[in-house]
């Protein structure tokens, strides 16, 4: 009794220490003015159970509904949604680093951390080890990878046709978000190392990779509002195990890794991006060593795969929740008699497809949380007069922003490929002015100088899956009254579309 009298007198002490430093730390804080939840004013467990809720996209919306631009979302955290502001936080120079949020994708290693190009806090960090690779990821260089891109779509509409188009299995519903998903790894793991995962020939979640990541988003978008978390959680050797971890898909880039310094002259003249990353080990020994190669192959398959498939399924989704739209497209696609698959340089011309594919990353981006940096030495002045100090914790939230009418027109959260195209009444002028209105605003791939490496690869992937399935086969939701399931964390993820398609 006397112990359990003594913990109990420790625990009551403990939780008014903590009460004591929230309320000095309110007390005292240079974000008093800035309006948002009570509870978030005084510590960050607000926003942790509000993610662990998955609610934080409703409910930032609803916030900057009510109180405007500017949002406190923690003591020392402001979310923005002024649209100005997105190219001084975003910007090219780099000047508003990432926050500690990206921590959690560090990686330990024999008891150390080991950053990686995305998860960097350091810009010299970034800068050293994206150098080398970098123009790999150009549109020139990616158009280089259409003839692999080609043979997933063949293996992937083969496929569909053999499980829901064609024979006893004509008229069956297929989940075409799930095979998307495949589709999209599969072609990543040929494209890294000149072999699918094998989704697509299996038809499952091989070896759990795709709930896997998932389940890691998860824990980032939860763990990642109070990232110091981590080293008691993921990181603390004793309980590593009991969280989700890339241990699948790391341990089969590393196999792939093996193979191909084992048989170096098999795989001579292939161009795929373990080649490319070898290369550049020769190229800058001093900095890309064999760790860096699998590093590269590691980020290229998770950085790619899951956010082309997600961006992909909805185009896919809203096309076909909008009868008129999807009319519209199948003609552009049906008149420009394209071959299936379909190559870009026929794709890339065509305006309502490219509207289609805009849209979807306007109304559903990858990014659910604020994209957090920190505010440098010179503070961040707002429209509202207030100047965040240095240190504060300041992002935007792209379903925020990309949800603003006075930057994106009228009827902000409906689906409105045209909103892309120039109108009879618009004058030249003014559609370059639209234009370079949403484009400033837009937070689809991030900006600045960490902008995804892999926009390019994205959007001729994205062209050539939407525009070859909607051409080649006449798509319908098996009920279109039924939603679609989404998965708000970090990442924001779709599920089950399920469809009936026969072929044109």
């Amino acid at each position: 009794m006397a112990l359990a009298s003594v913990l109990l007198q420790i625990g009551t002490l403990g939780l008014v220490v903590f009460i004591t430093q929230c309320v000095l730390a309110y007390l005292r804080s240079p974000l008093k003015k800035i309006p948002g939840p009570f509870l978030a004013k005084f510590s960050d467990l607000w926003r942790l159970f509000n993610a662990y809720e998955k609610k934080h996209i409703t409910t930032q919306l609803q916030l900057h509904e009510k109180y405007g631009d500017y949002v406190q979302l923690g003591p020392n955290v402001v979310s923005v949604a002024d649209p100005s502001l997105v190219k001084t936080i975003y910007s090219t120079r780099g000047t508003f680093l990432k926050s500690d949020f990206y921590a959690i994708n560090d990686a330990m290693q024999d008891g150390k951390i080991i950053q990686n190009i995305f998860g960097t806090r350091s810009n010299e960090f970034h800068s050293k080890y994206i150098r080398p690779v970098q123009k790999l990821y150009t549109f020139q260089s990616v158009k280089e990878y259409e003839p692999v891109m080609a043979q997933s779509l063949t293996t992937f509409f083969q496929e569909l046709e053999s499980r829901f188009v064609d024979g006893a299995n004509q008229g069956k519903t297929c989940d075409i978000a799930d095979w998307i998903s495949y589709l999209t790894w599969d072609i990543l793991g040929e494209m890294t190392f000149s072999k699918p995962f094998g989704f697509m020939e299996q038809a499952t979640d091989v070896g759990g990779m795709l709930q896997t990541a998932e389940k890691n988003m998860d824990y980032q978008s939860v763990i990642g509002q109070m990232p110091f978390l981590d080293k008691w959680l993921a990181k603390n050797p004793r309980l590593a195990s009991k969280f989700p971890a890339f241990a699948a898909t790391a341990g089969f880039c590393v196999e792939r890794f093996m193979e191909r310094m084992q048989k170096l002259d098999q795989f001579e003249g292939k161009s795929d991006f373990m080649n490319h990353f070898l290369r550049a080990k020769e190229e800058h020994p001093t900095v890309v060593t064999d760790n860096e190669v699998i590093a590269y192959m590691i980020i290229n398959v998770l950085g790619g795969a899951d956010t082309t498939s997600i961006t992909t399924k909805a185009v896919v989704y809203h096309v076909l929740k909008n009868p008129a739209v999807q009319a519209r497209l199948v003609e552009e696609l049906r008149a420009a008699k394209l071959s299936h698959p379909a190559p870009y340089s026929s794709l890339e011309h065509l305006p309502y497809l490219d509207a289609c594919i805009k849209e979807g990353l306007r109304i559903h981006p990858v990014v659910g949380h604020i994209m957090e940096r920190v505010v440098p030495s010179t503070g961040l002045a707002l429209a509202n007069g207030v100047t965040l100090p240095p240190g504060t914790v300041v992002g935007v939230n792209p379903w925020v922003v990309h949800r603003r009418a006075d930057v994106y027109g009228e009827r902000p959260n409906e689906f409105l490929p045209e909103r892309w195209l120039q109108s009879k009444s618009e004058s030249n002028a003014e559609f370059e002015e639209r234009m370079k209105r949403m484009g400033d605003a837009d937070l689809s791939f991030g900006k600045g100088n960490r902008v995804c490496l892999g926009r390019p690869l994205a959007l001729v992937e994205m062209a050539k899956i939407v525009g070859t399935l909607f051409a080649k086969y006449e798509i319908e939701l098996e009920d279109p009254s039924a939603e679609w399931e989404v998965h708000p964390q970090w990442f924001v993820w779709p599920h089950k579309i399920r469809v009936k398609m026969t072929r044109y």
